[in-house]
């Protein structure tokens, strides 16, 4: 599932190419793609054609882009494999295509949602009253991202100090810090040398500062190179790939040397997915032998 690099790069091209334009048309082709707009396809059109957008905008995973005069923002998820391409008008539908959107301008290129595996979408949602970027009430919950410039790092780290879980899972917690997936996390967790199963209770602010720099760091590198792309399936609104799996120092290196100090890097099954990580650069924490009083 693409994480905030990939989400952000995607949004950077929403603003290129679409905010300020006006919906000509909407032409849904696949209910799924607007399930969680629960009017239907009909409302869904009926109330973007002859509306302006406005700027895109992301929190964590999630893209909005407000419409002008109406006190709602249209919602986007890409889910597992969803693409929102910026195409011509006269380029052949793609395999998966399951949203188009056409513009009154001299442009001839329209917005295609396309969504190989049907888990993403795009919805209209009223705005949260007051916010100036036009946030959706449905992704109230989502907690900022680290990159976000009002991210609060202190609340942040209180609130992992009172979880009772550990840290990738804290990580990962879309309500206590947004964007971060399980590439990114193991990455960030990686050149913090701390195991992915470290308890929350027992991280000091030095180091939940210093973790959270880390974040910051591999998901600026990302954003410098496009993003991740392991498949065809994440690109950009141009269909272009990322270039940041070239530079992963652990996610997906099993058994390949570690980059610091050359152990074979392991992969672990966690919560349905994989976890990687460095068993040298990466201790696990000792377990509490509990003994019968």
């Amino acid at each position: 599932m693409p994480e905030l690099p990939e989400v952000e790069v995607v949004r950077r091209g929403l603003e290129r190419w679409i905010s300020g334009r006006t919906v000509t048309s909407v032409e849904v082709r696949h209910a799924r793609a607007i399930r969680r707009h629960l009017a239907g396809a009909a409302d869904f059109a009926d109330r973007l054609v002859g509306r302006r957008l406005g700027t895109a905008h992301r929190r964590g995973k999630y893209l909005w882009i407000p419409v002008e005069g109406t006190g709602t923002s249209v919602l986007g998820h890409l889910g597992m494999s969803g693409q929102l391409l910026v195409q011509p008008e006269d380029a052949p539908d793609e395999t998966h295509l399951r949203i188009r959107v056409r513009f009154a301008d001299d442009d001839r290129t329209e917005l295609r949602f396309v969504d190989q595996r049907t888990f993403g979408g795009l919805s209209l949602h009223t705005q949260v009253p007051g916010d100036p970027d036009g946030l959706p009430d449905a992704i109230v919950h989502i907690a900022r991202d680290p990159l976000d410039p009002e991210f609060d790092e202190a609340g942040f780290h209180a609130a992992l100090r009172r979880r009772r879980t550990t840290v990738k899972r804290a990580l990962l917690d879309q309500s206590l810090i947004s964007g971060v997936g399980n590439i990114y996390a193991d990455e960030a967790l990686w050149r913090a040398r701390i195991h992915y199963e470290r308890p929350t209770a027992t991280m000091t602010r030095p180091r939940s500062a210093e973790l959270l720099g880390h974040v910051r760091d591999v998901m600026n590198a990302a954003l410098a190179v496009g993003g991740t792309s392991f498949d065809s399936l994440y690109v950009n609104v141009n269909g272009e790939s990322g270039y940041f799996d070239r530079s992963l120092d652990v996610y997906g290196r099993e058994d390949e040397p570690c980059r610091r100090c050359g152990t074979a890097v392991r992969r672990r099954p966690w919560m349905n997915r994989s976890s990687y990580y460095c068993p040298r650069c990466q201790r696990p924490p000792a377990r509490r032998v509990l003994t019968p009083r």
